[in-house]
């Protein structure tokens, strides 16, 4: 595998998540049910992102960085292979959680640790913004889950309500920033 290395992305730089080759093919998904996690069976084949939802995601990246947050990619050569994101705005009652807008890495370099290394600096960055925790809210799908648990994360203590609004599905967790 070739080095990887990291750094912020530029605004001008946000088409670039293009690159990311997002296929998967998904056979089980959580649902969050009287507070537990519940595996549903499913099957579902995401590859390459839409116009639409490409355009809307550099949208709210761009948002992202005008309001001091941080876009943080990993490339592969000059290849874009992993991108993430913490909004600066604070959440919750007590303040202490920042957003991670979003996580991707390419099919063919998971399993490498750039997910964890792009979280890990996604962390560093809400601690640097004041935070405590990263809030993410999770794709449901198993993979995506399990990486989030894995890597520390847990069900969120308290629940962001204009995020579960426009999210109603995902699964809401929280990961200690430091």
């Amino acid at each position: 595998m070739e080095k990887i290395t990291f750094r912020l992305l530029k605004k001008s730089e946000l088409i670039r998540i293009r690159e990311i080759d997002r296929a998967e093919k998904i056979f089980e998904c959580y649902e969050y049910k009287n507070g537990e996690l519940i595996i549903k069976s499913v099957y579902d084949l995401v590859d390459t992102f839409n116009d639409e939802e490409l355009q809307e995601m550099i949208r709210r990246q761009q948002l992202l960085i005008a309001d001091g947050g941080k876009v943080i990619a990993a490339f592969a050569d000059n290849r874009l292979v992993g991108v993430a994101s913490v909004d600066r705005k604070r959440r919750g009652k007590q303040q202490h959680y920042c957003k991670m807008d979003i996580l991707y890495v390419s099919n063919g370099y998971r399993g490498n640790k750039i997910g964890r290394k792009l979280v890990r600096k996604c962390a560093a960055a809400a601690t640097a913004f004041g935070a405590e925790k990263l809030y993410i809210s999770a794709t449901p799908t198993k993979a995506t889950v399990d990486f989030y648990l894995k890597e520390g994360a847990r069900l969120v203590e308290e629940v962001d309500e204009e995020l579960f609004e426009l999210e109603p599905l995902d699964i809401h967790l929280e990961l200690k920033a430091s």
